[in-house]
């Protein structure tokens, strides 16, 4: 059955259109207030988090709580900071904004909720504006641990050959140069060195440990070459040569195991935080929901009691 045009509008239906505002039902500017009140009781609270913790260490006492309890108390302190902001932006977003005449309590609720997230993610971005460089500190410092690590490697081989090309032939700073010395340590630091110069056996035994870096071990080769330069230039039998090359290549293995393990841990403790950010800041947007339809209701009970 169609409907002619010249049929009349029931009352209802035209009461319902006459009644529906032209205006936007979002209060841009309870938003932005509470917004910011928001952001700034997150720096409040974050410098007072801050000067809190460093008054409970000092560099002068062994008693200091360990990095993995100062780390996690931050992290639990950050995480009770956003909670408690997002609650109060989200709350005064609630109280600030107009009262909405005609509006169904589930649709006051909706918007209520959806003024304290709006409200909340422009808090947000306030917060991360304010605190980008430390946030990005803490995210990517995984990630520049295991680089570095994988980078490792290459970097060691490069500076090896370097040194290598010096003009006095040493290197004294280099990620070898610990390893180098321990080899070419003379057995009796009162007999002068034999057989090779120093500088000459400094380059090759530099080259010969930055090719084992490279490749991931010694050749069997070099391996005995190494021992015969270093009972060369130490005075040492061969034996003790041998004993002496494996003990020092033995190090560098933990070394390398012990990056990697650093890298490992530095990367799964970055990943866990980002992970309970993200939780945090959904549970913050739950805060500021529910904050701003406490506060919306408390100022449409507080405005019908007025005009009674």
């Amino acid at each position: 059955m169609s409907i002619s045009a010249s049929t009349p509008v029931p009352a209802a239906a035209a009461a319902v259109q006459a009644s529906e505002s032209s205006v936007s039902a979002v209060s841009w500017g309870a938003i932005i207030a509470g917004a910011v009140a928001a952001s700034a009781l997150t720096l409040l609270m974050t410098l007072l988090g801050s000067g809190l913790g460093l008054s409970l260490v000092s560099p002068t006492s062994n008693d200091n709580a360990s990095a993995a309890t100062v780390a996690v108390s931050a992290g639990i302190w950050l995480i009770i900071v956003q909670w408690l902001s997002s609650a109060f932006g989200g709350y005064l977003t609630g109280r600030l904004r107009t009262k909405w005449s005609g509006v169904h309590n589930d649709e006051a609720f909706f918007r209520d909720s959806a003024h304290g997230i709006l409200a909340w993610a422009l808090a947000t971005l306030l917060a991360f504006g304010l605190l980008t460089s430390s946030l990005s500190s803490l995210i990517g410092t995984g990630v520049q641990a295991a680089a570095s690590v994988t980078g490792a490697t290459a970097s060691t081989a490069v500076t090896a050959a370097a040194a290598s090309g010096d003009a006095n032939g040493t290197d004294s700073s280099g990620p070898t140069a610990y390893f180098v010395d321990s080899l070419l340590r003379p057995a009796d630091p009162r007999t002068p060195p034999a057989g090779a110069s120093a500088a000459d056996a400094t380059q090759e035994i530099s080259r010969i440990l930055a090719n084992g870096a490279t490749t991931g071990s010694i050749p069997e080769g070099d391996r005995a070459y190494l021992a015969q330069l270093v009972a060369a230039r130490t005075g040492l039998s061969e034996g003790d040569a041998n004993t002496r090359v494996d003990t020092v290549l033995r190090s560098i293995d933990e070394a390398k195991q012990a990056a990697l393990e650093a890298a490992d841990t530095a990367r799964k403790a970055s990943a866990g935080a980002a992970l309970a950010g993200a939780i945090s800041m959904l549970i913050g947007a739950f805060c500021a929901g529910i904050g701003a339809v406490v506060g919306g209701r408390q100022r449409d009970d507080d405005q019908l009691y007025l005009t009674r």
